[in-house]
């Protein structure tokens, strides 16, 4: 009950200050300007600038042609496909393109968005898109200002202002902990750029510096123990701490401590080729972002071993990383994401990626997002096909609070020693120990050259009373790049990279199958693949050995992947009914009132053709403003500066299945058989190079 009471208060706070209608206390003046623009860290493809210019959009994996008609006035859009193109991210592509044509589409779309705004649309207000949105505004503003007139700097401005103050209000009554501190970040960064705001900076800076201190770990990871959540936080962070240098305005020492600390950690979780381990929501990898961040750490350090705090290990030998979930599930308001994993682990050797979890995919509906957090898609043990830690399953609810994790591993234990025999860890959960009395304890040692992984499953029983004959399974996920070969003998099969490199896989008098797999966060969608499987009772085997061994090196260069089997998520999955949004269900009465209607009705005068390159009304003095360091002047020259309804914990995936794929469980979720599909052949890019290892 104490999560409902809670997440009740925080929304009878957001509509008490952002519903049905948002108060503003002070209004804007002509002395309103534009003082700073701060970076944006993330990659520009310049090439999509034609397709924008020419109305075709592609979001989400979802085109779009307006044929010649507003974006923003498309109707029964895809849902992701709508707060992209409201998050304005795709602005970053037309700035890349640098021709005075994309200036002036920027330009006009933007100013078709603030004509439109007014008909609130619900996706376009959603807390998480304004805040995307702003900070992208704020960043490119150079480049969507260039050429513009002072009626136009003018209304950009006040939208800024208007979607600011939302922000500002709405923020105590987000549910979302990554959220909070992303708006903390953004009303920063509005706080240095915006010269209304500049009376909020001491408060914008106070706000984001508890939030860091309450999410940033001792040891750099995030509260919520998902990598991707860091990668997403310095991608602003660094910015907005790049903006208040340049401004001389002193940094809260927790602003500091927490970038000195996050690097570290965006190594930690980094495999040799680059890519991201797939634990808790990380999906796939932004291999050139994170490559831009690792670019602003100075003092360019080796990844840590042991992050306790976040509940993680790594060991390396050789070129061989292994990365293990060793840690407790997240508090209830930190686990909306959170997968239940654990001690699940990751190999990977050289450029290859050998055992993997199935990951996650942007483009998953919330049947799939249930299948990627549940025990099975992960390289773990599963005992009788149960998730090791129980998800809301209150339908009535999740719109309201989500899917967090309402109870799991709570009695961690981990030790690592590390000798001239290589690197160990020890680690178990109790996680099981609620249903069915066992608790689940694994060990995993790397020999010194990485050329060997050895481990072991034991189960031991805590609860006599519960002492039973149960099944378990222990899976090992294997990357869609590397193919599994059957060697003839029962207990052992053979891995085998694109470049010759083989490992062998055994598990002397083990019951092992193969069988199929996905992976989730391929670049190019999800991937089927397959996973070894090794079954048993506990009753006959209370412990199990395995190890994976290399047993051949690289014979050829390195080539790239075959095509593959690829699954047809639109075929396969059927449209999942989104939760209402958090926001006044009268949108009409919400209306003109929600921003103060302080348009002046002469503002919209003048004639908005649609498409149209032309621009008029009095241009700006300068061309362009470039950098972190310039003021933005709306006239004249530039002028330089620097008892909750749970699931029940035994719930069968496949309910009569004796061996458990996860193809077969994705089946029981969804009711409905995998279609075969294959993809059209297609060349992987060059393998990744981190260009600060150059």
């Amino acid at each position: 009950m104490r999560l409902v009471a809670t997440q009740v208060w925080a929304r009878l706070a957001w509509l008490f200050h952002v519903g049905p209608r948002v108060f503003s206390f002070g209004s804007s003046t002509e002395d309103d300007r534009l003082l700073i623009a701060p970076q944006d860290l993330r990659t520009a493809d310049g090439t999509n600038a034609a397709d924008i210019y020419g109305g075709r959009f592609l979001f989400s994996g979802h085109l779009v042609e307006t044929n010649g008609a507003s974006p923003f006035e498309m109707e029964g859009m895809h849902k992701e496909w709508l707060r992209e193109l409201h998050s304005f991210g795709w602005i970053r592509d037309l700035r890349a393109a640098d021709s005075n044509i994309s200036r002036q589409n920027a330009r006009a779309l933007v100013d078709d968005w603030l004509h439109l705004s007014r008909r609130r649309n619900r996706t376009g207000w959603e807390t998480d898109v304004v805040n995307r949105r702003v900070m992208m505004w704020l960043a490119h503003s150079p480049f969507i200002l260039a050429d513009g007139d002072h009626a136009f700097y003018a209304r950009f401005v006040k939208s800024l202002e208007r979607q600011v103050r939302f922000l500002r209000r709405a923020a105590s009554g987000s549910t979302n902990e990554v959220l909070r501190l992303q708006i903390a970040l953004t009303l920063t960064a509005a706080s240095v750029a915006l010269s209304s705001e500049r009376r909020t900076l001491k408060y914008s800076i106070r706000g984001l510096d508890q939030e860091l201190q309450r999410q940033i770990l001792t040891d750099g990871g995030h509260i919520s123990r998902n990598p991707g959540a860091m990668i997403e936080i310095l991608a602003d962070l660094l910015p907005v701490r790049q903006a208040l240098v340049s401004q001389g305005i002193e940094l809260p020492a927790s602003m500091m401590q927490s970038v000195d600390r996050m690097m570290p950690m965006m190594r930690f979780f980094r495999h040799s080729d680059g890519s991201y381990a797939q634990f808790n929501g990380m999906g796939q990898t932004p291999h050139d972002l994170v490559a831009t961040i690792l670019a602003y750490d100075d003092a360019r350090g080796g990844a840590p071993d042991n992050v306790p705090h976040t509940g993680y290990q790594r060991l390396t030998g050789g070129g061989a990383v292994v990365i293990v979930d060793a840690g407790k599930a997240p508090t209830l308001d930190m686990s909306r994401d959170a997968h239940a994993g654990f001690l699940s682990f990751e190999l990977s050797s050289g450029r290859h990626r050998l055992v993997v979890n199935c990951g996650v995919s942007a483009r998953a509906g919330q049947q799939w997002r249930r299948v990627s957090r549940s025990t099975p898609a992960h390289s773990t043990v599963t005992i009788e096909d149960t998730n090791s830690a129980r998800f809301l399953n209150a339908p009535a609810l999740q719109g309201f609070l989500g899917t967090p994790i309402v109870s799991g591993p709570r009695n961690v234990e981990v030790s690592r020693e590390d000798s001239a025999d290589g690197q160990k860890v020890v680690a178990s959960h109790d996680g099981y120990v609620e249903d069915f009395g066992l608790k689940h304890l694994r060990s995993l040692q790397l020999s010194p050259d990485g050329g060997l992984l050895s481990g072991v499953d034991v189960f031991t029983n805590e609860v006599p009373q519960k002492l039973g004959e149960y099944n378990f399974a222990v899976r090992f996920h294997i990357h869609p790049g590397v193919t599994i070969a059957h060697t003839g003998e029962g207990e052992q099969v053979q891995l085998v990279c694109r470049d010759g490199e083989v490992w062998e896989f055994d598990s002397p008098g083990a019951d092992l199958a193969v069988e199929e797999s996905v992976f989730l966060s391929d670049a190019s969608g999800p991937r089927r693949a397959e996973q070894i499987v090794l079954y048993g009772n506990v009753a006959e085997t209370p412990s199990i050995a395995w190890q994976f061994r290399k047993v051949s090196e690289a014979t050829r260069e390195y080539a790239p992947m075959p095509a593959v089997s690829q699954f047809d998520f639109d075929a396969f999955a059927e449209p999942v009914a989104e939760p209402e949004p958090t926001a006044p269900a009268d949108f009409d009465d919400y209306g003109d009132d929600y921003l103060d209607d302080e348009y002046p009705d002469d503002a919209y005068e003048e004639d908005f053709d649609e498409g149209s390159d032309e621009v008029r009304g009095e241009a700006f003095d300068q061309s362009s403003v470039v950098g972190s360091n310039a003021y933005l002047e709306p006239e004249g020259d530039l002028v330089e500066e620097e008892e909750l309804l749970v699931a029940p914990m035994k719930v069968p995936l496949a309910p009569s299945a004796d061996r458990q794929s996860i193809e077969t469980m994705t089946a029981a979720f969804l009711g409905e058989a995998l279609a075969n599909s294959d993809s059209a052949d297609s060349e992987e890019t060059a393998p990744y190079e981190d260009p600060t290892q150059r």
